[in-house]
């Protein structure tokens, strides 16, 4: 008898980001699959090791299904359970991706990725959270991290008298310039 299919808003278990080594540069593990660090490391290189050399972008892998992409000198990683719509997966890793090549200017690579560690971060964040996908779009992830954008889009009622003060400066700068 087939079991039934469960649906949950949990669909994320990691998103983990390797250089071209199988060194960590992020990773956030959703569930408590690998509690201590030492385990975490353990795995990532296994799963490094697995991929580094192969062409596919979908693996199951230690019972979870794991796609990935791999750019320059980075290999990102979305982890799902077995039970995980592996094409869910692979658009939260397309979309992460994209919102990293607008943030970073298309130069997805560990050198720029540490140097902006921290939109890496705040994309990351804005796309799951707690393994619940929030955001799919790669233009609205990129606008909710980068600030200008979203101050631009914040009601004027909401804006501090400073960041009123500022958006009417660049206004009046962008007209004197025309």
């Amino acid at each position: 008898m087939a079991r039934p299919q469960t649906t949950s808003l949990y669909t994320t278990k990691a998103v983990i980001i390797l250089d071209s080594e199988g060194k960590r540069i992020l990773s956030k593990y959703y569930q408590n699959e690998y509690a201590s660090l030492k385990e975490q490391k353990a795995f990532e290189k296994s799963l490094f090791d697995k991929t580094k050399k192969t062409t596919s972008e979908i693996i199951m892998f230690d019972n979870q299904i794991v796609v990935y992409k791999n750019s320059i000198d980075v290999f990102i990683y979305v982890l799902g359970s077995a039970d995980d719509n592996e094409l869910i997966l692979s658009h939260v890793l397309q979309s992460y991706y994209d919102a990293l090549s607008l943030l970073l200017k298309g130069q997805v690579e560990k050198r720029v990725m540490l140097e902006n560690f921290d939109l890496v971060v705040l994309a990351l964040d804005e796309t799951v959270d707690g393994g619940i996908i929030l955001e799919s779009e790669p233009n609205n992830i990129a606008s909710r991290v980068t600030k200008k954008s979203s101050e631009a889009d914040m009601p004027l009622s909401e804006q501090t008298v400073a960041q009123v003060f500022q958006r009417a400066q660049e206004q009046l700068a962008r007209s004197l310039l025309k």
